[in-house]
């Protein structure tokens, strides 16, 4: 597929999404900040999905649950599909008050080092932070619930996602956490899985081998100690996994895992953080 971004001018982003469905390719992502004050006209024909939330919400001046209805509908009508990304805008909110919970986060340790450094060093948010910033943003993450509440009271579409690699979302792991935010914004366990599983499959057209748990689909497959439609939470009591019919089971996970703790630990100990960020 073809990902559109923000500096993108009217004329074309057009093109791109039009081109892009002549040759049978989807497109997704940004809804271009050319088009402040004209929103619905990004919504044309095979624009088929937006990537993150805030693309909506940076459209809106006070948060309101008409503005919600209003971009939801407006995805709606053009059978645009939606991947909130709830995470991200979690984590950035919670850097714009302080590093605090970035740095005792569990899973930091399963990060390259030199990417530790970029968020704990170099963290834009926080460098640019100000009473102000953080509670526009605590107020964009309290929008985005309400929002994925009237995307689904739309029957617009969403695929679980994390935007991965930007501060604090951790690849694995953030999937967690995006299924939690998503029940916790009105998703039923049952959707939230599918949100992860046969949605995105459906919307890349690969539906046909991945995606469900059938015979003679791809055997990519998570083993649960726990049932998750009793609570989503349960998706990360893992048994084991399967990855190309290959079985891997807890022991082999939790072996893989701190392998990388403790290479990154190792990594991190031969750099000079100073001279890196010069």
């Amino acid at each position: 597929f073809i990902k559109v971004y923000s500096g993108l001018n009217v004329e074309t982003f057009a093109a791109i999404v039009d081109e892009a469905s002549k040759q049978g390719l989807k497109t997704v992502g940004h809804i271009p900040e050319a088009f402040e004050g004209k929103l619905e006209s990004a919504f044309v024909p095979n624009f088929g999905m937006v990537a993150h939330a805030e693309e909506f919400s940076k459209h809106s001046a006070d948060f309101t649950d008409e503005d919600a209805k209003r971009f939801a509908a407006m995805a709606k009508r053009n059978g645009t599909w939606v991947t909130p990304t709830l995470t991200v805008m979690k984590w950035i909110a919670s850097e714009t008050r302080s590093l605090d919970e970035l740095r005792a986060s569990p899973s930091l340790q399963y990060v390259h080092p030199l990417l530790q450094s970029k968020w704990l060093t170099a963290n834009r948010y926080n460098k640019n932070s100000t009473p102000e910033l953080t509670a526009y943003f605590e107020r964009m993450v309290e929008f985005h619930t309400r929002l994925v509440r009237a995307l689904k009271a739309a029957g617009v579409p969403m695929v679980a996602g994390t935007d991965t690699l930007s501060s604090g979302v951790v690849a694995g792991f953030s999937m967690h956490d995006e299924l939690e935010l998503l029940v916790g914004a009105g998703l039923t366990n049952e959707e939230a899985l599918a949100s992860a599983t046969r949605l995105p499959a459906v919307w890349l057209g690969v539906d046909s081998d991945r995606g469900t748990i059938e015979v003679g689909k791809r055997a990519d497959l998570v083993l649960l100690d726990a049932n998750p439609f009793a609570d989503i939470a349960n998706t990360r009591k893992i048994a084991g996994v399967f990855l190309n019919g290959r079985w891997a089971d807890r022991a082999t996970l939790d072996a893989m895992l701190a392998d990388l703790s403790r290479r990154n630990t190792a990594a991190k100990d031969r750099f000079d953080w100073n001279t890196m960020r010069k």
